[in-house]
């Protein structure tokens, strides 16, 4: 049975730890609150592209590029966005445990976030290239591992690009996904960016007139890597904003466990305390009526 001084000892280093899940969730809602309006403002550019590209691509008539080329292999590369922290509850758990189901043997991975690489070297997989990404997503960062993969499949060493990332739906609800990057499927506008349900648009050929130059098709060429850079670009905004709603959910969770616990040591500590005094006086009592 614990002694007093242990119990007070328990007391003070839970309490010494609910202080510091305290100031994590702290920071964490700080950063959240950044991270949730940048990846929703990002959402509308992301919508009005989609919206642009089916426009063009109904105006260019049969069209055809190396990035949008139908492959029967199976070689495949998957880009993994992970955090480089963790703290952040089940995100990553579920993050790797979708990107741990391709075939290990016909799978190049990308990854970026330390977690994501740490898990391709436990696991002992391929790794093509590893990137890293700041708290604040930057543009030129989502460019670089866009090139890369557009790279690998241009040059034929894999089939086909999907991204395994965690998409920010909601504070306490962020869902992990696998979104095929590459080939470009039929270019159809959507009524919601890179989160949520793709609802396909029906777009009326002829509604709305364009004029392009020089071409449709040269507009479409040009447009179609600015695109997946930005689409990529997308992906990594959402995934820092469910890393940080992540995060500041259990920072949340662990404070409150903090304090039941402390709650019920220190109702154990007074319990304990009060049969030692009853102990004590009942000695005492015994003592006196023996002397007479």
């Amino acid at each position: 049975m614990p002694s007093t001084r242990d119990i007070r000892r328990r007391i003070k280093s839970v309490k010494n730890t609910s202080q510091i899940t305290k100031a994590m969730q702290m920071v964490a809602a700080s950063k959240m609150r950044k991270a949730q309006q940048t990846a929703l403002a990002g959402r509308p550019y992301a919508t009005l592209m989609n919206e642009v590209l089916a426009e063009v691509a109904a105006g260019a008539g049969d069209f055809s590029h190396p990035l949008m080329e139908l492959r029967p292999g199976d070689r495949r590369a998957v880009v993994i966005v992970s955090t480089d922290k963790g703290l952040c509850g089940a995100l990553n758990s579920n993050l790797l445990r979708e990107a741990a189901r391709f075939d290990k043997d016909k799978t190049t991975y990308i990854t970026a976030g330390r977690k994501a690489s740490q898990f391709i070297a436990r696991t002992k997989r391929k790794l093509g290239a590893e990137f890293t990404y700041k708290d604040a997503p930057l543009f030129s960062e989502a460019r670089a591992i866009s090139k890369f993969a557009q790279e690998l499949f241009l040059k034929g060493e894999v089939d086909r690009v999907d991204i395994v990332f965690t998409n920010f739906i909601s504070t306490l609800n962020q869902k992990p996904e696998v979104r095929q990057f590459l080939p470009l499927r039929e270019l159809k506008a959507v009524d919601a960016g890179i989160a949520g349900d793709h609802a396909e648009v029906e777009l009326t050929v002829g509604s709305r007139e364009f004029l392009f130059e020089p071409a449709p098709a040269s507009v479409l060429g040009a447009l179609l890597p600015h695109y997946l850079n930005y689409q990529l670009y997308q992906v990594l905004l959402e995934s820092k904003a469910s890393e940080h709603s992540a995060r500041m959910v259990a920072m949340k969770n662990a404070t409150d466990n903090a304090k039941q616990i402390i709650k019920d040591l220190t109702l154990e500590y007074n319990k304990l305390r009060q049969a030692n005094i009853t102990r004590e006086l009942l000695e005492i009592t015994t003592a006196q009526m023996a002397l007479g």
